[in-house]
């Protein structure tokens, strides 16, 4: 055949011929299926197959002719219309007979491959610059489902050729300076999988925000996987950690359940032949994938991520769509493509951090998934459809339902976009992050709360959560160069909360971990008073029960959801620093936090003083909570033993008496969780004064200590710390808790225990910092938009 190529026929060295996609499944068909991946079979129709349609039909003066009349891309309407005029001259075309009869042959024997007389197919267009083969024009092209039938198959090579000329890929080549006349086009014929009855999704081998390197990231929903790209749907995400899988371990450190309210299928007419559908109840409440099916995908990713890093001598993350066959059960790769963003950035020698200096807490009018971790400000366009784009002025914020590749244009113009749907893989997060421009997806109900000339601020700095703000709120913008950083006497470590701030917050030049907070994840993962999950028969306002049943839908039981939620949350701290130290504390709400929990008030206490009362320690082994404690136990014991995450350390809070150090420990120990075993290290809070006054006594249950400087001054001057009257009596710098400090260092020094400080201290006074490092204190932990200032301060003292 002369214009045919077999996918088992060609690989990476076809790039010209076959177009980037095309080649790339060649690759995987001939190098990796023996390795275990299953990728559907298909053939290309090649690049000199295009340039023999396109001049067997005469058309390369009328088309020349039409694009030497767009003298202006800014110009849209324009665009629009050369663009369309294009398009229709190549789809009006008479397919050559020659090139004919070699499609509906090789059509026909694909068909034959699969037991089917007409078997359904995927026509996907590949683009290749003849004079740059690799460059990358994903995105741009058009994709035909369900396509059966030799006449269809013919009409849909046509339009696929077509797509060339999409107003998005015309304005990418122009402003790449590529000729239009030297881009060819390769269409790949891929056998379909049955994902309309099953599952599919979009994976990249890398964080697509932070360009945090050691991930799997899954987007899944159910249907056809055009439903995630075109933001129909919030797909379900799942997050595996790459390097302890490799190890053997089953680390999947997040899975969020999605608004997965519709899907893409199949439907019987060749002029439509896909549908959208409503979803099943039991579809929108539930994973539509198992673990092992998670941990199958991650698996394939790192073996292909593998590949194309080796035969490019360079980390090469990839963009990869899969499907699960709906009859046959099974996961099948259907492209993979280098991913553009991360991975042909150079190495970062300079960090920059977004910081809001809003003087009061700004008003929140929407939430959403953000893209970018930057923050802007400017007036709202809503824009209903595409036919309005060319109303978007510089410095506008696009406020729409979702784009699509049409919407480009419009997109460069805009200094911030906002849809009300889509997913972190959907069109319009994918172009906001090749732009540079900061969005926030899913932001239900957008178009209808914002209107046009509205100054808002787009918050992108805050990890996953986007957050739109009423006005103009100020902000700076922190920067250091690496290069420059400063050589500490001690280890610089971290506090850290949220776990959707990890992988940002692991850039920073620091150490580890000192103080990972698990409160964050119980106030806004669980939301559920751990008790309420076991005794649910204690809660008697059904309304409360109905909320606590539809948190957990997604999990076999309400513990389960519990433990993995919560280890779900560590484990993606542990994995954003592995392998330097993480130190998780225990849970250590006061009764009136946990009572804020959902169901809390059916388990909690009324204290009078609860920063005094019933915390720390002396809950782990209380009947009031202890078997909380042991999903507790659980969820960390996952997260060192199923994820593989050793560095994770724990730290026990508010422990006021030796007997009690002594009966958490044995209690952890009952429950997996003993120390030395494995290498697990146990820290204690030191911040109450009998820790200090008997430190020795303590050294022999723990090893080592990390000072809570609040509680410490509190519980020292006898100031309680949440009293606005007493506010200016409460400082970590007076005279007794300074001597407190001291003898807490040097006590543990003479022990040969290790003892940093993980309290607020040191970020608000650098003073403070200073005399913990004349003491040599092991280390120090500040919170996350502490350290560079720490830095830049200790830079400037040396």
């Amino acid at each position: 055949m002369k214009y045919i190529k077999w996918f088992s026929d060609v690989n990476m060295a076809d790039v010209s011929s076959v177009g980037g996609k095309n080649a790339s499944l060649g690759q995987m068909i001939s190098q990796l299926t023996q390795q275990g991946l299953r990728v559907p079979n298909g053939f290309a129709v090649t690049a000199e197959g295009y340039w023999h349609f396109i001049n067997s039909n005469h058309l390369p003066e009328p088309i020349k002719k039409l694009m030497n009349q767009l003298t202006e891309i800014q110009d849209l309407k324009k665009l629009r219309q050369i663009g369309q005029s294009v398009r229709s001259l190549i789809v009006g075309g008479t397919m050559p007979e020659d090139m004919k009869k070699e499609i509906v042959a090789a059509y026909h024997l694909l068909s034959k491959e699969y037991d089917q007389k007409e078997t359904d197919v995927a026509v996907r267009s590949s683009a290749t610059a003849e004079d740059l083969p690799t460059a990358s024009f994903a995105g741009q092209q058009e994709t035909y489902l369900n396509v059966r039938g030799d006449n269809h198959l013919i009409e849909a090579c046509k339009k696929s050729m077509a797509s060339l000329f999409t107003d998005r890929a015309i304005v990418y080549r122009t402003e790449k300076g590529f000729d239009h006349f030297k881009v060819a086009l390769s269409v790949g014929v891929q056998k379909m999988i049955r994902a309309d009855i099953g599952v599919a999704g979009v994976i990249f081998s890398v964080d697509t925000e932070t360009g945090f390197k050691d991930v799997v990231m899954i987007e899944s929903s159910f249907g056809l996987g055009e439903s995630i790209v075109k933001g129909l749907v919030t797909p379900d995400e799942f997050v595996v950690f790459q390097k302890t899988l490799e190890q053997g371990f089953e680390p999947i450190i997040k899975k969020k359940i999605g608004q997965k309210d519709q899907k893409l299928i199949y439907k019987d007419d060749p002029k439509e032949p896909t549908e959208i559908v409503p979803t099943t109840k039991e579809e929108q409440d539930s994973f539509s994938l198992s673990d092992q099916e998670i941990l199958e995908l991650a698996r394939a990713t790192t073996i292909i991520e593998k590949h194309y890093s080796e035969i490019n001598n360079r980390w090469m993350p990839m963009d990869i769509e899969w499907a699960k066959d709906g009859i046959d059960k099974k996961l099948y790769i259907l492209q993979a493509r280098p991913e553009t963003i991360h991975g042909i950035k150079e190495e970062k020698n300079i960090l920059y951090r977004f910081e809001l200096q809003a003087k009061e807490k700004p008003t929140v009018l929407l939430m959403g998934q953000s893209i970018g971790q930057q923050i802007i400000s400017g007036p709202v366009r809503v824009i209903q459809s595409a036919d309005f784009i060319d109303q978007v002025q510089k410095g506008d914020i696009l406020v729409t339902d979702m784009t699509d590749p049409d919407w480009v244009p419009a997109m460069k113009r805009a200094a911030g976009i906002i849809t009300n749907r889509g997913g972190r893989t959907c069109h319009a997060a994918i172009v906001s992050r090749e732009l540079g421009v900061p969005a926030i997806v899913g932001a239900q109900g957008a178009t209808k709360i914002l209107h046009d000339e509205q100054i808002i601020t787009l918050d992108c700095s805050q990890g996953m959560d986007g957050f739109i703000y009423e006005g103009a709120i100020p902000f700076k913008v922190i920067s250091i160069e690496l290069k420059e950083l400063p050589k500490l006497p001690i280890e610089l470590l971290v506090n850290l909360a949220d776990p959707d701030r990890a992988f940002t917050v692991s850039q920073l030049p620091v150490d580890g971990v000192g103080l990972a907070r698990v409160e964050f994840i119980f106030s806004n993962d669980i939301k559920v008073h751990p008790m309420a999950l076991l005794q649910p028969e204690k809660i008697k306002d059904q309304k409360i029960k109905e909320k606590i049943n539809y948190i957990s839908r997604a999990y076999p039981s309400k513990e389960d959801f519990f433990i993995q939620t919560l280890a779900q949350g560590v484990g993606t701290i542990a994995a954003a620093f592995y392998p330097k130290p993480v130190i998780v504390r225990l849970s250590d709400f006061k009764t009136n936090e946990y009572g804020n929990l959902l169901g809390g008030q059916y388990f909690e206490p009324k204290e009078e003083n609860p920063m005094l009362g019933f915390r720390g320690a002396s809950r782990y082994y209380h009947p009031l909570y202890k078997d909380a404690f042991v999903l507790e136990c659980s969820a960390l014991k996952l997260v060192r033993d199923k994820m593989g995450l050793v560095n994770m350390q724990i730290m026990v809070p508010f422990v006021r008496t030796v007997n009690q150090a002594k009966q958490v420990g044995e209690l952890m120990a009952q429950h997996g969780l003993k120390r030395g075993e494995n290498g697990l290290k146990l820290i204690m809070m030191c911040e109450v004064p009998s820790n200090v006054l008997l430190m020795d006594k303590f050294a022999q249950y723990f090893d080592g200590f990390s000072i809570g400087s609040n509680d410490l001054t509190q519980l020292t001057l006898g100031v309680d710390r949440d009293s606005q009257l007493l506010a200016k009596q409460f400082d970590e710098r007076d005279e007794a808790v300074k001597l407190m400090l001291e003898m807490a260092v040097e006590s543990a020094k003479k022990l040969g225990k290790y003892i940093g400080i993980c309290g607020q201290a040191p970020s608000d006074f650098p003073e403070l910092a200073q005399f913990l490092i004349d003491l040599k204190i092991d280390s120090i932990s500040l919170n996350a938009d502490s350290v560079l200032p720490f830095l830049f301060w200790y830079k400037k003292k040396s």
